[in-house]
């Protein structure tokens, strides 16, 4: 079973990024990313995906139409255990506050820091094979 990574970011060159820098991990096939540009868009991929293989939803907070804190309770609603982690350029304690209290595991401020992530999203996959 292939593992997915959501990422949500109205930003099209927000793909190409997450593409480049998780490269190595995609050609081998560790994981694989799906993109949508929309908190809409992406509720319908994640509906569709098999529930086991979903293993983390990474989401901006400021998009148009429906935001990431508007989104966060419907993913969490159709897919309670995997972890949604917000990501802004507003980094403030309000932001950061309502973030974990609508169920993120976390909020990383833009620019992301890859490295990071990296550890995160290596963390879920050794879940997944303990």
């Amino acid at each position: 079973m292939t593992l997915h990574i959501m990422v949500i970011d109205d930003e099209p060159d927000v793909t190409d990024l997450f593409r480049q820098q998780f490269r190595r991990e995609l050609r081998a096939g560790r994981f694989d990313m799906g993109f949508a540009h929309s908190a809409a868009e992406a509720l319908e991929h994640i509906a569709h995906l098999e529930e086991a293989s979903l293993i983390m939803v990474c989401s901006d907070i400021n998009m148009p139409g429906m935001t990431g804190l508007e989104f966060l309770p419907k993913v969490k609603a159709i897919r309670p255990n995997v972890p949604v982690l917000m990501i802004t350029a507003y980094g403030d304690e309000d932001t950061r506050r309502r973030a974990l209290e609508g169920g993120a595991a976390g909020l990383m401020t833009k620019p992301i820091d890859f490295s990071a992530l990296r550890l995160e999203i290596d963390r879920r996959l050794g879940e997944r094979h303990a």
